[in-house]
């Protein structure tokens, strides 16, 4: 049997070189180019990144939801000492929603509006476990609870909720069995700014109280400035740049992490001219020779449209940048 991360000293998910291929009639695309990723125990990660740029896929891989014509063509998702990309479809039913959890972009399309929100509880919980029946209704009281949600509305059915009480009741039941990891593709983009806010903090909240890591994905940097603590950014499939939040948010490294901040307002500070990235992502399917931020970079040298730059090292962050290649070293 493979030891877990806590018996190895490792991390608690470990994505090594991934790569996924939308397999095509006119040829196969590539929405993840090589990704390598870690997650500690109780950690927050978030990925950012223009719609199109491979977020949501990488997710979906790491997660092992990936439907045709998706595919991962190489590379490793190591949960808990274990290859899930190797794992049998049984082996990998027995860690969902016990070991980790997801929770989908639009909760009115991930719950299923013919049952009540007790009765997809109670499906989970039934085919996870040898619950009785009271043992079900006080979870799914328990866990509702927890997201602030009367349990009364376990008898609801998702379109008698809001909007933001169905993002909550995604959340509830993927903490049904209190993951060690959950993993979320963008739960607030249908929400206000407000509303927003309070699931952000209710999120971390829960986070802090049960410590499990947390695999945040949105196109919205502003959205997870105080509540990641590392930031993934990624550009046409590959990663720009990985940092602490802090470190990427005071000083951005990738001339993409710096027009995806400039494009953001702040409510604080002094006023400023908000600037776009001009240009829009290449076409994954025939992406450039060199970098693939080169034709929309303020900083694009000639070398940058023939080389594809590795992810370097700079200080405690990675960056996929020639500006950042390390100087080779002189012979003596």
């Amino acid at each position: 049997m493979a030891s877990s991360p806590s018996d190895a000293g490792g991390p608690l998910l470990d994505v090594r070189d991934l790569c996924v291929d939308y397999v095509t009639i006119a040829g196969d695309v590539r929405a993840v180019d090589h990704v390598d990723l870690t997650l500690e125990a109780g950690e927050f990660l978030a990925i950012v990144g223009e719609s199109g740029c491979g977020k949501s896929t990488l997710l979906f891989a790491i997660a092992q939801l990936l439907t045709p014509p998706a595919e991962i063509s190489g590379g490793s998702v190591v949960f808990k000492g274990k290859d899930m990309v190797r794992l049998a479809e049984d082996e990998l039913r027995h860690s969902r929603w016990r070991d980790y959890s997801v929770v989908m972009q639009s909760a009115m399309n991930a719950l299923n509006p013919m049952k009540s929100i007790e009765a997809q509880y109670t499906d989970v919980m039934r085919a996870h476990s040898a619950m009785s029946a009271g043992e079900i209704h006080a979870r799914s009281e328990e866990v509702l609870r927890l997201v602030g949600v009367d349990p009364v509305h376990l008898r609801s059915y998702p379109h008698q909720l809001s909007g933001g009480m169905r993002q909550r009741a995604m959340i509830a039941m993927a903490l049904l069995f209190t993951p060690e990891l959950v993993i979320m593709d963008e739960p607030t983009s249908a929400l206000d700014v407000v509303a927003q806010r309070s699931l952000m903090s209710e999120i971390k909240e829960l986070q802090r109280r049960f410590g499990f890591a947390v695999i945040f994905v949105t196109h919205d940097m502003s959205l997870v400035s105080h509540y990641s603590e590392r930031l993934a950014v990624m550009y046409a499939g590959q990663l720009a740049e990985l940092s602490s939040t802090r470190a990427l948010f005071d000083r951005p490294l990738h001339p993409y992490s710096v027009g995806l901040l400039d494009a953001f307002p702040s409510i604080h500070g002094p006023r400023r001219t908000l600037a776009g990235i001009p240009g829009s992502p290449p076409d994954l399917a025939h992406p450039p020779a060199g970098c693939r931020f080169q034709p929309r970079c303020p900083q694009a040298m000639d070398e940058c449209a023939i080389r594809q730059p590795a992810l370097y090292r700079a200080g405690d962050s990675l960056v996929r940048c020639l500006l950042y290649e390390p100087a080779p070293e002189t012979v003596r």
